[in-house]
């Protein structure tokens, strides 16, 4: 099987939810239930690129081989690609310098190097916020302020090395103005404690209030469930996730191998729209998937 890297920015709010609350949001996001950072599962990618591989990529006899067989009647079997869970990368939090803060930690920048092999050493950090060089995020001194948090910080060259591979693989060479965009990732990229990030992930995301207005009278709708909240990804997060592409099961056709279907996805960025809500514009997303470093390695 051949693996692709993919990262997910969004360029508006995001909302993947559960479809129901147990607490005082309605309709949260989906989250994992071991560390309850928020996640977009891999069955929300897998419709949508469908859809966009015809669109975007031009695919066309491909598409069953792909994504499987769309009627259970003619030869039915199950996609080539299996899509792997996106996980919360960067969250990007409120600061009163520098605007925005791209914050995420040592938990999760151990679970990235793992699955892309980067070689970076990841900093430990349990009280102090660790910046790139050259960091925007400063308010006075050594201390920075996200949220309601005031917190030491100082750069460190192991976090000079992060923010030029991450930035990399957000903004690459066919990105427009793509030096001008890594420079501002930089500038903005925070390392918090684990303890810190969790807190920020389970209160940073945003809360929006919806409203049921009844068509005939503008007013609002008296009907149980005319008011409602919502959680989402604030825009900007950027999530990443692993798709494996395996030989194609489709019995009909000439056997083919990881190799070549993968070879069938192009590298580069493909604009989606995914969750729900998208007809208030939630759900705009950069998707980059990364080249295939195994087909490299064979030819």
């Amino acid at each position: 099987m051949n693996t692709r890297i993919f990262h997910l920015q969004a360029l508006s709010a995001l909302h993947i939810g559960t479809g129901q609350g147990v607490g005082t949001v309605d309709l949260p996001i989906a989250r994992s239930r071991a560390t309850n950072l928020p996640l977009i599962p891999g069955s929300a990618l897998k419709g949508v690129l469908r859809d966009e591989a015809k669109k975007q990529w031009g695919l066309k006899d491909d598409i069953n081989v792909l994504f499987g067989a769309e009627s259970q009647q003619e030869n039915p079997h199950a996609g080539a690609i299996a899509f792997g869970d996106a996980h919360l990368l960067l969250l990007p939090v409120r600061s009163f310098a520098g605007t925005v803060a791209y914050a995420t930690c040592p938990f999760v920048l151990r679970r990235y190097a793992r699955d892309t092999a980067a070689k970076h050493a990841v900093p430990d950090t349990e009280a102090e916020a660790l910046l790139c060089k050259n960091s925007k995020l400063k308010v006075s001194g050594e201390k920075i302020a996200l949220e309601d948090l005031d917190l030491q910080a100082k750069e460190c060259d192991e976090m000079n090395a992060w923010g030029d591979t991450l930035a990399a693989q957000l903004y690459p060479d066919t990105c427009e103005d793509a030096e001008a965009w890594r420079e501002q990732l930089k500038q903005r990229l925070v390392l918090l404690p684990d303890n810190v990030f969790s807190f920020l992930a389970d209160t940073a995301t945003e809360i929006r209030m919806r409203i049921r207005i009844n068509r005939e009278t503008r007013m609002v709708d008296k009907e149980r469930g005319a008011l409602w909240s919502e959680e989402n990804l604030p825009a900007e997060s950027v999530l990443w996730g692993v798709m494996g592409i395996g030989n194609a099961r489709d019995k009909s056709k000439q056997k083919q191998s990881a190799a070549g279907l993968s070879a069938k996805i192009p590298a580069g960025e493909t604009a989606i729209q995914i969750g729900g809500k998208h007809t208030v514009g939630r759900g705009l997303c950069r998707l980059l998937i990364a080249a295939d470093t195994q087909a490299g390695e064979q030819a």
